[in-house]
């Protein structure tokens, strides 16, 4: 276990609201899927909080401790087959969120996302739907993943309207080589009306630990049924060229004496506006790994001349 936890451990308000959540989190996208059993799932979580993380998203099972020092979160979205198991309209994510909550065995969620924006449910019957939730006391806040800039300002401004309760909190894809929203969008939302970030996939599904650097392993995620999409990411043409940026910053990584996967996490971390960091990770070996992280002082610019990648904000034309 890793001993300085408490010492190296730091905590961030979720955006503007008053949630206190690690630096780093647990994700389930990978964690909590059908690749490890829920015994090592359960040790993971036990590692984890142990650790000092305090933020889980959508387990299934949670290890003991006391539920207050725990921050769970779920997604509402993908139900059932039926045109009224999924979406965003009020049966749903009432009926979405009733049903977490019994798979879980909790009373309530600390935060329920909107897994993506559903253009069939009108703004104000999601957001009047999120508020009955929280009043009801099923979920503590509620925030939004995939969501654009304007559908988050939309959600706000129609919460500031009727007097409705608005997102806290933006889950986003934030690596290497996707940084636009996080780096350039989602800090002009802090700003403006307080949300905050939540990112995933800061390995970039593990392109930058260099696995795939010499093909695809027959082991990995992307020779997985259902990752075809990855496999042919790392064979495209771009693929290749930021596997070539990959073995340049495993270069680095070895110069400041820390492993690529510590330097990508404590890269990502360093961004304004980022409240946590949600890991992926099928053992112990890897989480306490990223954990490490934490000990890690992201050399930015050097980052960014190699990668030559770094967006810039856009000046608003005046009218």
């Amino acid at each position: 276990i890793y001993p300085q936890a408490e010492e190296a451990f730091s905590w961030e308000n979720l955006g503007k609201s008053g949630l206190r959540v690690s630096c780093l989190g647990l994700g389930t996208w990978v964690t909590f899927g059908s690749q490890i059993s829920d015994e090592m799932a359960e040790n993971l979580m036990t590692v984890a909080y142990e650790n000092g993380v305090n933020l889980f998203d959508t387990a299934e099972v949670y290890a003991s401790g006391r539920r207050s020092s725990f921050v769970i979160t779920t997604k509402i979205y993908w139900g059932g087959q039926a045109e009224t198991e999924r979406g965003l309209s009020r049966k749903h994510i009432i009926e979405g969120l009733r049903g977490s909550l019994s798979r879980l065995q909790l009373d309530y969620v600390d935060i329920v996302f909107a897994n993506r924006n559903d253009v069939n449910s009108p703004m104000e019957e999601i957001v009047r739907a999120m508020t009955f939730v929280i009043n009801q006391g099923m979920a503590m806040y509620w925030g939004t993943s995939r969501w654009s800039a304007m559908e988050i300002m939309e959600a706000y401004s129609v919460a500031r309207q009727f007097n409705l309760i608005p997102p806290v909190c933006e889950q986003a894809e934030y690596h290497y080589f996707q940084r636009d929203k996080v780096e350039v969008q989602l800090p002009e939302l802090y700003h403006k009306i307080g949300v905050g970030a939540m990112t995933w996939s800061p390995l970039a599904c593990g392109l930058i630990t260099g696995k795939y650097s010499d093909g695809v392993p027959e082991c990995s995620r992307a020779s997985m049924k259902g990752y075809q999409w990855l496999k042919e990411r790392v064979n495209s043409e771009e693929g290749r060229r930021q596997l070539a940026k990959i073995k340049e910053l495993h270069l680095l990584a070895d110069r400041l004496g820390c492993t690529a996967a510590q330097l990508a996490i404590a890269w990502c971390l360093r961004s304004e506006g980022v409240s946590s960091v949600l890991l992926g990770v099928s053992n112990a070996e890897q989480l306490i790994e990223n954990l490490g992280a934490l000990r890690v002082k992201s050399s930015s610019f050097q980052i960014d001349a190699l990668l030559g990648n770094k967006p810039h904000a856009k000046k608003e034309s005046r009218a």
